[in-house]
């Protein structure tokens, strides 16, 4: 799905990943569940583009929602996957901490599992290497991507802000529909691993000035990142 020029969403509201054209090349930010692999195909010829454009995949972080396609991308591509290096890890299959569910109501709940497993959640090929950054860097990648450290939902949890695109992509810094619950709008994701560092990390979101807010799950918010803040903040006290 084309949101503007440049900039494309492959998915939906339960799994997104993005694509980032400057005119240099194309840069993947997250890339979904395996499944999503002929979406992201189809997204990159709508785009006028081709495998051979792809310059890198960025990493929110590095749970399985996120490196889907990744390693398929790496090892039969030669694309190079970039991910906080306290996240690496992850990304290489070794080892999540257990975090809590919390609220759920089952439609959503069995919508979101039915969705992952049909779209190959249940097989995810972990990287088998990856390129590492650390803390607060522009990447020299299309779109010239500035790095937000987000700590929280997991050790390296990040937002990329594109000043050029008008968008930070904030993986599970925040979510605007909980998949557990099916609640839309701006709050906490679930599965996080430290809610309340979580929570201290938006402060550096809060500093951004972007028209898109664009989260791994959920629709793409227009309505400003301060408001979209303090709504994760408002909707966390009153859980």
């Amino acid at each position: 799905m084309k949101l503007a020029e440049g900039l494309h969403r492959v998915g939906n509201d339960i799994v997104a990943c993005y694509l980032v054209d400057d005119g240099t090349g194309v840069t993947l930010i997250d890339a979904g569940l395996s499944g999503q692999w002929r979406s992201f195909l189809h997204e990159l010829d709508a785009m006028g583009r081709s495998l051979s454009d792809l310059r890198a995949v960025l990493l929110t972080h590095g749970d399985e929602d996120h490196i889907g396609f990744a390693e398929r991308l790496r090892s039969g591509y030669g694309v190079p996957v970039w991910v906080h290096e306290a996240d690496a890890g992850r990304a290489r299959g070794e080892g999540k901490p257990a975090t809590r569910w919390g609220a759920m109501h089952p439609i959503p709940v069995l919508g979101f599992l039915g969705y992952a497993v049909v779209r190959g959640g249940l097989r995810t090929s972990y990287l088998g290497s990856v390129q590492t950054f650390t803390d607060a860097t522009v990447l020299d990648l299309p779109g010239s991507p500035r790095v937000i450290p987000m700590p929280g939902h997991s050790p390296g949890s990040v937002a990329f802000h594109l000043p050029a695109l008008d968008a930070v992509f904030v993986g599970d810094a925040l979510t605007t529909r909980h998949v557990l619950t099916g609640v839309g709008g701006p709050g906490p994701a679930p599965f996080t691993d430290e809610p309340e560092r979580a929570l201290a990390s938006l402060d550096r979101l809060a500093e951004v000035t972007a028209s898109w807010v664009l989260p791994g799950h959920g629709a793409p918010w227009t309505g400003g990142v301060a408001e979209a803040v303090r709504r994760v903040r408002s909707a966390a006290a009153a859980s």
